[in-house]
């Protein structure tokens, strides 16, 4: 195993230095042995995510490509670098997050339901899910460096690191099929939050207003998955008075600021025990990899933007037919100070 493979955030650098690292691994340790950690999959509001899934019946009927417009991820954080200069110029956001923990999201968001609660049967429906994402296409990418990146110590004076990308990817299964998974992730973005956003279809006839089939009014399911968690419907409801027109509300299904188990804690306790259910396999890693290989190299230059704003402005074209992004605010609407 190569040293600058081992000090590498995310397993490996791409897929063909994972697969050697993979197979490093297992000439010394078998498989059921081996515990690779993402953070992510040990967050609490992760799991809270499967659980909501998979622990409430209602959502099956219309989880699936007949009622589901788009689904988005979000992973924004208002801070830069913060001396991470050397380590990000070798990452970049598509390693250091979309790999890894924003793929991890949506295996736990569009993934087939296990044949049980057991740690394989979990592990390998996240792995047929991630084996089904298409290599992502670089026409559907936009990568962003903000103003003052270059600046930074230890960032190269002409650097094409991207500290934000958006991306449309796609699944190729039954169930998602002509669906678009936009993941947007960045530095120096207006606020540091993590949310997913399940748009579904507008109703198929406008019976009493036209706003009604705007797809930014149509009903969604936001789950915040940090700082703070909150679990979100977004419907419509009539404006108070004689016109019969709609406005867009929220209803909470579910908010929870308590003090959680930091993750590797969690992650850590887990393979002490030998729990594997949430550690990736070699062939999700694997998987995963293969989504974004195409988008690692062979870059055109990346697009400046400001600091503490939203990216580069071409990234909204990504979304601009399915109702634009959702940009989270600093906190999530209904949610408790505490």
């Amino acid at each position: 195993m190569a040293r600058d493979d081992r000090r590498r955030k995310p397993f490996g650098r791409d897929r063909a230095s994972a697969a050697k690292l993979n197979a490093s691994l297992r000439t010394v340790f078998p498989e059921e042995a081996i515990f690779r950690i993402d953070h992510y999959l040990g967050k609490e509001p992760v799991q809270n995510l499967l659980y909501f899934r998979f622990g409430n019946s209602f959502l099956e009927p219309i989880w699936n490509r007949n009622f589901v417009q788009s689904i988005q991820v979000t992973m924004a954080e208002s801070f830069g670098i913060d001396g991470r200069g050397p380590l990000y110029e070798e990452t970049g956001a598509i390693r250091d997050v979309v790999q890894n923990h924003a793929l991890q999201i949506v295996a736990c968001l569009a993934m087939e339901a296990p044949e049980s609660g057991a740690a394989s049967a979990l592990r390998d429906a996240r792995t047929r899910l991630l084996e089904a994402v298409e290599p992502a296409d670089r026409a559907s990418m936009v990568r962003g460096q903000f103003h003052g990146y270059r600046q930074v110590q230890g960032v190269s004076a002409d650097s094409q690191v991207e500290t934000f990308v958006a991306v449309r990817l796609t699944i190729a299964s039954w169930r998602w099929a002509g669906v678009p998974f936009f993941i947007r992730a960045g530095k120096c973005l207006p606020v540091t939050a993590t949310e997913v956003l399940v748009r579904l279809k507008p109703p198929p006839v406008a019976v009493f207003d036209r706003a009604a089939l705007d797809p930014r009014n149509a009903n969604q399911l936001r789950f915040r998955l940090g700082p703070d968690v909150a679990t979100v419907l977004g419907v419509r409801s009539k404006v108070p008075g004689e016109e019969m027109a709609g406005r867009t509300a929220e209803l909470l299904a579910a908010s929870d600021v308590s003090v959680e188990m930091l993750p590797y804690e969690r992650l850590l306790g887990d393979a002490i025990d030998g729990d594997p259910t949430l550690f990736a396999t070699e062939t999700a890693v694997e998987a995963s990899w293969r989504a974004v290989d195409s988008l690692l190299e062979g870059h055109e230059p990346v697009l400046f933007y400001e600091p503490k704003t939203w990216g580069p402005p071409e990234a909204n074209a990504l979304v601009a037919r399915d109702g634009g992004w959702h940009d989270p605010a600093a906190r999530p609407a209904g949610a408790p100070l505490g």
